[in-house]
């Protein structure tokens, strides 16, 4: 595999050891390749626009600019880009206690988020998958996150979470087997754990998986997931 082809990957992170940690475990892989640094969010920005990698990892609390303010730029600057551009897309690092910043971070076109004691496996998955042009959440930080927002907490993308029990008309447009399909996002699902669950193929649990993104104007699944606990399916 040439560089070109690999998965480029800068990781935006003020503790060195762990910008180290990740460092190591990447470039163990044929496919990936960490071709930056950065310990605040301008040094992130800066090296997005100079490198245009195709993964930032990016830590939320950092000196100076933090790492909301950089993915909002760093995305803002990936949608203006021309054909044959790479997209920069965001992985967000955050712990449990940083719950309240990553609906900012998901509004701030982030391509969902991971914590930061995740192993390595589910971390190289993740980054594959948003590579793919697809959004991850982590699936242990889901339904805190999430319940957080509904109680008021948490600032939604979406329509507000309705205590008079207001419902998104999207819904409606939903067949059966989508809602279904919409609840295992919101749990955490990858795809293929979807289609064994449903006993349904994996071909099928995307097109769904598409045909729900468009039905309820979400931009991935990280918003799916949002949309799923507003409208109380999980």
């Amino acid at each position: 595999m040439t560089g070109n082809d690999r998965i480029r990957i800068v990781i935006a992170d003020d503790q060195e050891l762990i910008r180290a940690g990740f460092t190591m475990v990447i470039n163990s892989q044929p496919d990936m390749q960490v071709v930056g640094q950065a310990s605040n969010g301008a040094q992130a920005v800066e090296l997005v626009e100079r490198l245009r990698p195709d993964i930032v990892l990016m830590d939320v609390r950092m000196p100076g600019m933090d790492g909301l303010t950089a993915t909002g730029r760093i995305t803002a600057c990936a949608h203006g880009n021309g054909e044959g551009t790479r997209h920069t897309r965001v992985i967000i690092l955050t712990t449990f206690d940083l719950d309240e910043y990553v609906m900012s971070a998901i509004n701030a076109g982030a391509s969902g988020f991971l914590l930061k004691d995740t192993d390595p496996e589910t971390l190289l998955a993740s980054i594959r998958t948003v590579h793919q042009g697809n959004a991850i959440i982590a699936p242990t930080a889901t339904k805190r996150l999430i319940e957080k927002m509904m109680e008021g907490t948490l600032a939604s993308p979406g329509a507000p979470a309705s205590d008079d029990g207001y419902v998104d008309p999207e819904l409606a447009t939903l067949t059966e087997r989508e809602r279904e399909v919409l609840v295992e996002i919101a749990h955490g699902l990858s795809n293929q754990e979807i289609a064994d669950r449903l006993f349904i193929s994996l071909p099928t649990v995307k097109t769904h998986v598409a045909h729900i993104l468009q039905k309820i104007n979400a931009r991935d699944r990280v918003q799916a997931v949002v949309f799923a606990y507003e409208n109380h399916l999980v």
